[in-house]
């Protein structure tokens, strides 16, 4: 639901966005009407205070995640109009820093993104990965209770948390505890009390984690945090800040974004069946599957203009916040041809899924590599699975920040 409050040359409409709850592979019909009609426009948000610009054709997007007028680090302590009641990012998080000290943040997790860390993370993942398959075998294609599996719960969850719980140093005795943390974090609904202690808890346990003993040579990020704290090259709440963020979106946005990839080849079966005669052309639908599934519901977190910026031949004034939509960048006409389509042959799809700019995810990698495994091996395992109930029947999270299914039973 959006209503617009009229505006004059001097003074452009404001749109009210509600944001509504929405389903599967919906497309937030707002953000398309915004993308053909009004791209660079004001709008309000459920939360925060006042307005702010919303950017949405992919140059605009990429323009202003780039331009060094447009800063992070002056969002901390504004009310900023937005989806949540509270910001996700800790203050002292990579989130919300500007160059140069964003550049320095963004070194030292590098290293626990290295070509041998994800090497090994890559044998790590399929091992993981066949455990998971192996126990949905032996539940049979009923499960428990005769309705099937749900692949939330015996997939989708616990295949992303082990793999960035591996990343960081979290023991998988601890895996449930950062779920709940998590969950409550990346909430809308939640509350901001219950989101605020959340996020407190987790910090406290990474920097007790990163206090800890590490081994020599680790590529560990709570080690190699522990290692940049001890020289000198972060403090101690950069680094908390930092764990904090990539455990949160290592485990959640990598659960809802799998399922939705697995729900939208379960929903498009000649795309499936290419996808089975083809398994060569997995990274190449990933990455279309990326650019096609709108994973989040509104926007992230905005910028501030620091002076007047031209964008898209609109004036923004200096101290207005902005937000940039990936999700409409990546439905550009301009951009991608037919962009309302799901293509696996889509050769050039240069998607902003990740971000762009400083901010780009720095997972990325690791995620692409975590869905081509899961999709390589669950119809590999499993070459009939299919819905257990009738598609519309499924139930999606409500109040959410990042879309998905809250269960996706399926059989075989």
């Amino acid at each position: 639901m959006t209503t617009t409050a009229p505006g004059t040359a001097d003074t452009p409409q404001v749109h009210f966005w509600a944001v509504p709850d929405l389903t599967g592979l919906d497309f937030d019909p707002m953000l398309a009407r915004l993308l053909h009609e009004d791209p660079v426009t004001r709008v309000r948000l459920p939360h925060g205070e006042g307005h702010a610009w919303l950017v949405t054709r992919y140059e605009d997007v990429k323009f202003v995640t780039v331009d060094p007028r447009f800063s992070r680090q002056a969002v901390w302590g504004r009310q900023v109009t937005r989806l949540a009641p509270h910001f996700i990012p800790m203050a002292d998080a990579v989130g919300f820093a500007d160059p140069p000290d964003h550049t320095r943040m963004r070194r030292v997790v590098a290293r626990a993104f290295s070509a041998r860390a994800l090497r090994s993370l890559r044998d790590h993942a399929q091992t993981v990965m066949d455990g998971l398959l192996d126990r949905m075998a032996e539940q049979g294609p009923g499960g428990r209770d005769g309705s099937g599996v749900d692949l939330m719960a015996a997939l989708n969850r616990p295949f992303p948390l082990a793999m960035v719980s591996e990343l960081m140093g979290v023991p998988a005795t601890d895996h449930a505890l950062m779920a709940h943390w998590s969950d409550t974090i990346i909430s809308a609904g939640a509350g901001r009390e219950a989101s605020e202690r959340a996020k407190d808890e987790m910090g406290r346990y990474f920097t007790d984690l990163i206090a800890g003993e590490h081994g020599a040579d680790s590529d560990q990020l709570a080690a190699v945090l522990a290692e940049a704290v001890a020289d000198g090259t972060l403090t101690e709440e950069e680094a908390v800040g930092l764990a904090v963020l990539i455990q949160i979106g290592g485990a959640h946005a990598v659960r809802n974004n799998s399922a939705n990839m697995v729900f939208a080849l379960l929903t498009h079966p000649e795309h499936l069946a290419r996808l089975q005669a083809e398994p060569g052309l997995i990274p190449q639908a990933v990455d279309e599957l990326l650019r096609y599934i709108p994973h989040r519901n509104a926007v992230g977190l905005s910028r501030i203009a620091m002076e007047d910026v031209e964008v898209g031949g609109v004036r923004i004034p200096a101290g207005d916040p902005v937000y940039v939509s990936y999700l409409a960048a990546n439905r550009d006409p301009e951009v991608f041809a037919e962009p309302d389509r799901l293509d696996f042959d889509r050769a050039y799809n240069p998607h902003v899924a990740f971000g762009h700019g400083p901010h780009y995810c720095p997972g990325a990698t690791l995620a692409r590599m975590e869905s081509e495994i899961l999709l390589g091996s669950l119809w590999t395992r499993f070459p009939g699975l299919r819905l257990a109930v009738p598609e519309e029947e499924l139930r999606w999270q409500r109040g959410a920040l990042i879309r998905g299914p809250e269960t996706l039973p399926v059989t075989w």
